[in-house]
């Protein structure tokens, strides 16, 4: 097994920093045999801030990329790093100039523009708000606000899966399904949700209950990681999706992000089709 060549990055943003640790980590996650030391420095928005992430990108010269729009910030960062050879990336550059050049107009100019506290910001609190109130199950009688909601057997990803979708603003209630345990009555007269089942092959799901009983401590000799057991659990599930008319979803080798990716879709495209 080869060693991964190591190398500093260095994140300098006059935000939060988040769009740009995404880039950068999807762009490394290209070369499988790196590994980045991240040095992130968020809210950089004035001289003193930048000389001292100048010093550290002295100290251990690597990879720059930034997101910044003050003029003189850029430059200096751009500058100083000519001068110490090192590449310097400016990651939003290439889409704010090609949406300006084909709106005919001028940006901001404004840190952290897409932080600021509007109607969309509180709508993912609101969404989030919601989602943590009907998680596992959790109900007051009001399914029928939820904008998805996701069903499945016990370790399939659908907390996760609903947090990352109300961090997108989307209501997102989950329900577990467990064999001879009714679902929630306001489920059935729901009628505004988009109602998504969530699968997994027997064999993974056993291992991911193992683990997490050994995570906790707990005796794994149960039912629960029972192969014969969690495959007759999916089946059920299956069956119920199958009944009711609700797409699924196998999340067996998805990550959360690509889940939620597939759930969106199936969103979107209901959306588009209720459009008269």
């Amino acid at each position: 097994m080869t060693n991964k060549r190591v190398f500093h990055l260095h994140l300098v943003s006059d935000a939060t920093g988040e769009t740009l640790n995404m880039v950068a980590r999807a762009a490394c996650a290209q070369y499988e045999d790196v590994r980045p030391i991240e040095h992130v420095y968020a809210l950089v928005r004035g001289p003193k801030q930048l000389e001292r992430v100048l010093g550290e990108i002295e100290n251990a010269p690597g990879i720059v990329m930034f997101t910044m729009v003050n003029e003189q910030l850029r430059d200096r960062l751009q500058r100083r790093c000519a001068e110490l050879h090192t590449p310097c990336i400016s990651v939003l550059d290439p889409a704010v100039l090609a949406l300006g050049q084909y709106l005919g107009k001028e940006s901001s100019h404004k840190p952290g523009s897409q932080h600021t506290m509007d109607a969309e910001y509180f709508s993912r609190i609101e969404a989030l708000n919601y989602t943590m109130a009907h998680d596992d199950g959790q109900s007051a009688g009001d399914l029928d606000e939820a904008d998805i909601i996701l069903l499945g057997v016990s370790r399939t990803s659908k907390t996760p899966t609903c947090i990352y979708l109300a961090n997108r603003g989307i209501k997102a209630a989950n329900i577990p399904i467990v064999p001879n345990i009714p679902l929630p009555p306001d489920l059935e007269t729901a009628t505004r949700p988009l109602i998504v089942g969530l699968t997994t092959s027997p064999d993974r799901l056993v291992q991911i209950r193992k683990n997490r009983l050994l995570s906790l401590h707990e005796n794994t000799d149960t039912d629960y990681v029972a192969p014969d057991v969690v495959a007759d659990e999916i089946a059920f599930a299956r069956r119920l999706f199958a009944r009711k008319g609700w797409p699924v979803i196998d999340v067996t080798r998805r990550s959360i992000e690509e889940t939620a990716a597939a759930v969106l879709n199936l969103y979107n495209e209901r959306q588009r089709a209720s459009i008269p």
